[in-house]
């Protein structure tokens, strides 16, 4: 009986010194199947080879649902660092690999009439121009525009940015109202002390004219504004006289208008005008008897 060879021999080990040692998860029971420290370092060494975490967990004979719920266990901290370099390292080959694939070509088969008739190799410029791109966006960034990044770049770019936006979120929870005006201030204090410590060496490095200038101007400014101050000062005078007067202001005694007079006994009595006819009145109409059978008087 053969032994099934092991699919994880297959791998081209990685170079010493490239991942750096770490502290395996662990585990509430070591199970053969289970994720083991051996399983977990060459989980680790797969992922560097291939990139791919779902290869990585093939080459091991587990499942990636397993892998990522390895990752999120308490004491997964070194695992989780160690995921992190795997993957760098990962990129890395895969960009070797395809910047081979597009200098040296891929073999593809030639058939004729369902026949292999021979091979042919295959070039992809597309794909050697985004290597370049990539690998030196410095000489090879397209049309001149902004220099680009790299998949490593980037990636490293990304893993930056979430950084810097949890520690600035949690400075930004510590930092009060109060914290932020006394900051102002003190911000403030600094530029006016620095420039009373400029002013004297500025005014020295000024000529005489400019002093002279600087003089007439401060005498002008200071007559305007006594003039501006005394127009306001004015203008508020007027306006508190006008407010006092309306305050103290008695409108004259306006006599009621007296009652309509009553005609007395004595007055002698209007008469209408000539020709005026007053509009008849209609006699009320006397109501209507109804005779029935039942009434005693009733004569047929």
């Amino acid at each position: 009986m053969t032994r099934r060879k092991d699919p994880r021999s297959a791998r081209s080990p990685v170079p010493a010194g490239e991942l750096p040692p770490f502290t395996p998860v662990p585990r509430l029971c070591n199970r053969h199947d289970g994720w083991t420290p051996e399983r977990q370092r060459d989980f680790i060494e797969a992922l560097a080879d291939t990139g791919s975490v779902e290869a990585a967990c093939k080459a091991v004979d587990m499942s990636t649902v397993g892998a990522y719920h390895l990752r999120r266990q308490p004491g997964a901290e070194s695992f989780r660092a160690a995921w992190e370099t795997a993957l760098q390292l990962g990129v890395q080959r895969v960009e070797d690999v395809t910047m081979d694939r597009a200098l040296n070509g891929v073999e593809e088969p030639l058939y004729s009439y369902g026949k292999l008739i021979g091979t042919r190799r295959k070039y992809n410029d597309r794909l050697l121009m985004f290597i370049l791109r990539n690998r030196a966006p410095e000489r090879f960034a397209a049309g001149g525009g902004p220099r680009g990044l790299n998949a490593v770049s980037q990636m490293q770019l990304d893993k930056l940015k979430k950084q810097w936006r949890a520690e600035w979120e949690a400075e930004r929870a510590r930092v009060t109202a109060a914290d932020v005006r006394a900051s102002i201030d003190r911000k403030i204090e600094d530029i006016r002390r620095r420039h009373e410590r400029e002013r004297p060496d500025r005014y020295a490095a000024l000529s005489g004219e400019t002093r002279a200038a600087f003089a007439h101007f401060c005498a002008l400014r200071d007559r305007d504004l006594a003039a501006m101050d005394a127009d306001e000062n004015t203008r508020r005078m007027v306006e508190v006289r006008i407010d006092v007067a309306e305050t103290h202001f008695d409108p004259p005694e306006v006599p009621l208008l007296s009652e309509p007079k009553r005609a007395s006994e004595d007055e002698t009595p209007r008469h209408p005008p000539e020709g005026y006819q007053r509009w008849p009145t209609r006699e009320p109409e006397p109501p209507k008897t109804t005779w029935t059978l039942k009434d005693d008087s009733f004569d047929p």
